[in-house]
């Protein structure tokens, strides 16, 4: 695996791979409401459906652009690429899998990072893309991570790390569960050293992304109503054999429990982040 040279925010506008985990058309239904909304409306309003509030899942590259300063981040680490030491095959082979998954996407793999403002504070920044392989998290994210929280500790920067995924890539099995314990023990040394990780969880956020990096944040933010935990609601129903509290694993419920710090609509995110950087001085 190589390092390919950083990229400018103009490299990002014209990514080839700007997908969206909304379906296509000029109008849609909220999943939520029911309400018809204007694809236009609900793109300007940062694909929040403006009757009810309900947040769309979306690509790294759109988290990007709606966090940070126009034209201040700088991608890093791009040229990572995933391998199949394992030959892994089920339906498919898994090399044909990926394969498939960066002609459709335009991407090699499923994480974004590098550095920007945010409001005017530096930060590292690393979001997982929903839209390449559900977000899982391979050796390639484990080790963009890794390097993102690195390149933070080294040059004394608050880290932003958003997740969405589905968790631990299987195809990958235990490579990809190894990388629970590398991200992990990159930002202990993070923390040792003094560092700010705030940690954004959005929907859904689960597996070993969540038994892992996703709720070690000093700070831990969830948007609304996202799903957040290990297995699904409905595994858990299943295995217990019991009925599950209301809201169970949504942020919301989490807040409650005391596992998430503070739920923010996702058009304050930008504002508590650079709050929460000033607040550590960094």
């Amino acid at each position: 695996m190589t390092q390919a040279a950083t990229r400018t925010w103009a490299d990002l506008k014209r990514d080839d791979g700007k997908k969206s985990a909304i379906p296509e058309g000029l109008w849609l239904r909220c999943p939520s409401c029911a309400q018809m909304i204007y694809r236009r409306q609900m793109e300007a309003n940062l694909h929040v459906c403006p009757e009810c509030g309900h947040h769309y899942r979306i690509g790294a590259l759109e988290r990007v652009r709606q966090l940070t300063d126009p034209g201040s981040f700088q991608a890093m680490f791009e040229g990572l690429m995933p391998t199949d030491p394992l030959k892994f095959r089920d339906l498919k082979t898994y090399e044909s899998r990926v394969r498939a998954e960066q002609i459709r996407t335009g991407r090699n793999d499923a994480a974004v990072a590098g550095v920007g403002f945010i409001k005017g504070r530096q930060a590292a920044i690393c979001c997982l893309d929903l839209t390449f392989m559900m977000g899982s998290m391979g050796s390639v994210v484990g080790e963009t991570l890794t390097r993102t929280i690195e390149h933070a500790t080294k040059e004394n920067l608050p880290l932003v790390v958003v997740s969405c995924s589905g968790g631990a890539r299987m195809q990958e099995s235990g490579l990809s569960l190894m990388q629970m314990a590398k991200t992990s023990a990159a930002l202990a040394r993070y923390d040792d050293a003094g560092g700010l990780f705030i940690s954004v969880l959005t929907d859904p956020t689960t597996g070993g992304v969540t038994a892992s990096f996703a709720m070690l944040g000093d700070v831990i933010i969830a948007e609304p109503k996202a799903l957040i935990g290990f297995a699904g609601p409905r595994v858990i129903k299943q295995t217990i054999r019991q009925d599950l509290p209301e809201g169970f694993q949504r942020s919301e419920f989490l807040l409650e429990k005391g596992l998430v710090d503070r739920v923010v609509p996702r058009h304050e995110l930008r504002t508590e982040l650079s709050r929460l950087i000033d607040y550590a001085g960094k």
